[in-house]
């Protein structure tokens, strides 16, 4: 399967590449372009270009290939006529998803989700992943805010024109030498060359410093804790600062090594009270995995080095996992029901939620009974759930099948 070696017949980019660059130049921007590939004749560890040259790739797309070029068995998968007419026929999956996504969504990305998390959303790659993620933090910060999910009037006109409280002045901490992507809100977060952001409009939304650590670190423990400390400290000072000025931090974004901004390393013990800090004010914490997850760090994500079992709000994904997206908890899905819920609350299976008035919270207990399912009241217009400690998962299954099938008939 794989070649015995490099093999160069040309200097690079040779002839074709540049033949190649000269015809594309013509139809868009080729200044970042080193040469054009032969992907048919790529295999295993080595890319070949046009011009027959074969390098032992160490680069990998940028962090992208997770097995090898033209691995058989991707290969395989992707010459399946199950998975190709889902490539040929584009479905919106938001809406028109294939019979068969349930199925390919739980063998693959949530086979592997991280600790703590059992849902993911997919994107098609690491900005889209990141923006969409932070909207996320945002709407369930404003939630949290509001004590429920159900914005006002205003929040609606308001929003339509760009303006608080619809659209309010919240604001994601970011760290310089960071890279989380080139769309707004992505690069309002991104720090690491200016090229990538010079001339485009930005947001006013703090940057705190990275651990510059000295090595070799065990020469230098004593400095290097005192200036993960120090930056540790700017955190805090910038989360209170920004709350002061109008515009609290939804949410901390930060990748486990800062691969673009010159693979700039923390310890765990770091990541840990960043993580800690993040409860204690109340932001969702990100974890920014497009680059160093899928394996490469030696552990399939590289937050698991932390050593927690609550390490992220948020994990982001991309590269090598060959598709992109987000996992989350549960309580950063967006609201099925969002003018008849709120207020979900609980610590284990001590759990209550409100319903939006009286009437119709004793209307869906009358309901739920009648399919064969026992709530209670509690409060003006709570619903408590209390079951017992032999409730088992199938049984959580039977119980949300009909209390979904009850709430829908409200929706």
């Amino acid at each position: 399967f794989e070649y015995d070696g490099p093999s160069m017949k040309t200097e690079v980019p040779g002839p074709r590449s540049k033949e190649l660059a000269k015809q594309l130049g013509e139809m868009q921007n080729v200044g970042a372009i080193n040469f054009f590939c032969n992907y048919e004749e790529s295999r295993g560890n080595y890319l070949v270009d046009v011009d027959g040259n074969r390098m032992l790739d160490v680069y990998t797309q940028i962090s992208s290939i997770p097995i090898g070029y033209s691995h058989p068995s991707l290969m395989k998968v992707l010459s399946n006529p199950n998975n190709m007419s889902a490539f040929v026929n584009r479905p919106a999956l938001g809406i028109l998803p294939p019979e068969n996504f349930p199925e390919k969504l739980a063998e693959s990305l949530l086979s592997v989700s991280p600790s703590g998390m059992s849902r993911a959303q997919t994107m098609a790659c690491g900005s889209c992943s990141n923006e969409n993620a932070f909207k996320s933090m945002f709407i369930w910060y404003r939630n949290k805010e509001r004590g429920h999910n159900n914005p006002s009037e205003e929040d609606i006109r308001s929003c339509m024109i760009n303006q608080s409280p619809g659209c309010p002045n919240l604001s994601i901490l970011s760290f310089m030498g960071g890279f989380h992507g080139r769309t707004m809100g992505c690069l309002a977060t991104t720090h690491s060359k200016a090229i990538h952001k010079l001339d485009v409009p930005s947001f006013d939304w703090p940057i705190a410093p990275f651990p510059k650590l000295k090595y070799p670190l065990e020469e230098f423990t004593r400095e290097n804790a005192q200036e993960e400390a120090r930056c540790l400290e700017e955190v805090e000072d910038l989360i209170v600062q920004w709350r002061q000025k109008g515009r609290p931090v939804a949410g901390i974004i930060i990748e486990p090594i800062q691969a673009e901004g010159g693979d700039n390393h923390a310890s765990p013990d770091f990541f840990r009270k960043l993580r800690n800090i993040a409860h204690k004010h109340g932001c969702a914490f990100h974890v920014d995995e497009v680059q160093t997850g899928c394996g490469a760090t030696g552990k399939f994500w590289a937050h698991e080095h932390w050593g927690m079992e609550d390490p992220a709000d948020i994990v982001s994904f991309s590269k090598k996992m060959l598709t992109g997206g987000f996992y989350h908890k549960d309580e950063f899905q967006a609201d099925k029901y969002p003018n008849l819920l709120s207020s979900a609350r609980g610590v284990g299976t001590f759990c209550a939620v409100d319903i939006r008035d009286e009437a119709t919270r004793n209307s869906i207990l009358i309901k739920a009974r009648d399919k064969g399912v026992l709530l209670g009241g509690c409060g003006d217009r709570s619903i408590r759930f209390r079951p017992a400690l032999v409730f088992k998962e199938y049984h959580v299954h039977i119980f949300l099948n009909v209390f979904n099938d009850v709430l829908a008939e409200y929706n």
